[in-house]
């Protein structure tokens, strides 16, 4: 069976204009504002190279990548918006997508009016749209102002009315761009079940988003993205590990040159790094799996050294203190620390954190003396994750961290 999609060598090419503003004097600006000359250089921007890939009839296929690496000039030209400078696409089937709020739609015109509007721009035709308008409506939630002109539309109703559209007239490959972003956290819910039975119904969907746990929710094959280069295509677990890990092999938070610390330096930090359930060096930890924070140290002194204590602070990214590690509390302790160097890691089985940016400070101890202590010594990035591992996401907003629970019904 041939591929719903198959993309061959696709390339963009965009020119870029530069003016050129050499110092010029109150008379040559002068001049030059009259004669209308300006000097301007052009510059060539690729902003997808070579990019070849097949999407089969019913997968639902995850493009990841981080800001500038291509994904959404990658989904314009599959949506027929812009064309490529070379490469072809072949398509065999009607396409519907979600790349902007407002995109197919008219200002001037009703909700009611933009519906059969979009749906015919999608190739639909008039009684195929009739047949779906009123699930539309009710998933979009906009039955009160559906007479109204969509210019007094908030953008997340007009948000909310363009993704019931592209879902419930039943294109064969439905597009999504990170769009849904905007949406409130009870819109974003609802928009993951509908694509999530969309892909059940046999449908094709493309999904971009930096959301890892939304991707690996709803997709099991995912395409990877940098710089406009195709990176590797393959199943959503391995391109999402792949995603995770630093650019550099060496990534680390260097620590040997800090001013701001204090202690008597028998002991000293010198790096920190992260490292995923695999035990390659990432950099950021994904929720609900598990990782370890690894702090490596030299040793400066020449005489024992005894009750090695570490405690790291973390904080969010609000400045509030919100757990702490300490090989103490655990009564982990080291005794006879030995060598010139080593590394404590402090392991999570699963991480607990929700997505964001949390810094941490660092205090050790020995012989019940202060070795060493950084106040913010680094920070590290945390990607949403199912946590629980039930394909559901947890509300966003609520809270720092998960917590392990069951519930238990007991009738009296």
């Amino acid at each position: 069976m041939n591929p719903i999609l198959q993309i061959e060598n696709i390339s963009k090419r965009f020119r870029i204009s530069h003016e050129l503003q050499p110092y010029l004097s109150l008379r040559e600006q002068v001049g030059q504002l009259f004669s209308g000359k300006k000097s301007k250089r052009t510059e060539e921007f690729w902003a997808l190279k070579d990019i070849s890939f097949n999407v089969n009839a019913g997968e639902s296929v995850g493009i990841i990548g981080k800001n500038g690496a291509g994904k959404s000039t990658l989904l314009k030209i599959l949506s027929k918006i812009t064309p490529p400078t070379s490469g072809k696409i072949i398509s065999r089937g009607r396409i519907a997508s979600l790349l902007e709020v407002g995109t197919g739609f008219h200002p001037e015109l009703s909700g009611r009016e933009n519906i059969f509007l979009n749906g015919s721009i999608l190739g639909m035709k008039r009684i195929e749209i009739q047949d779906k308008f009123d699930e539309i409506v009710e998933f979009s939630s906009v039955a009160k102002f559906l007479d109204t002109p969509l210019k007094h539309y908030s953008s997340g109703m007009q948000l909310r009315l363009a993704f019931a559209v592209a879902a419930f007239l039943e294109p064969e490959i439905l597009i999504i761009d990170e769009v849904l972003a905007v949406g409130d956290t009870e819109f974003q819910k609802k928009c993951m079940g509908k694509m999530d039975e969309v892909s059940k119904s046999g449908r094709t969907i493309l999904f971009v988003s930096h959301n890892m746990a939304a991707i690996q929710n709803l997709c099991l094959k995912c395409i990877f993205l940098r710089s406009g280069s195709l990176v590797r295509a393959g199943t959503t677990d391995q391109i999402v590990s792949q995603y995770l890990q630093p650019s550099t092999a060496n990534h680390s938070i260097e620590l040997a040159n800090r001013k701001d610390r204090s202690g008597n330096g028998a002991i000293r930090f010198v790096s920190v790094t992260l490292k995923d359930e695999a035990g390659n060096q990432v950099d950021l930890l994904q929720s609900g799996k598990s990782g370890s924070l690894n702090l490596n140290f030299n040793i400066t002194s020449s005489s024992e050294l005894n009750n090695f204590h570490v405690s790291v602070g973390v904080d969010d990214q609000n400045g509030h203190r919100i757990t702490i590690f300490s090989n103490e509390v655990t009564n982990q302790q080291f005794n006879q620390v030995k060598g010139e160097s080593g590394t404590v890691e402090i392991a999570l089985s699963k991480i607990p954190f929700r997505a964001g940016l949390y810094t941490f400070t660092i205090y050790s101890k020995v012989n019940n003396e202060v070795t060493d202590w950084i106040q913010n010594a680094g920070s590290f990035h945390v990607e949403a994750g199912d946590y629980y591992a039930t394909g559901k996401l947890p509300p966003a907003g609520q809270g720092n961290f998960f917590i392990d629970h069951h519930f238990r019904l007991i009738n009296q």
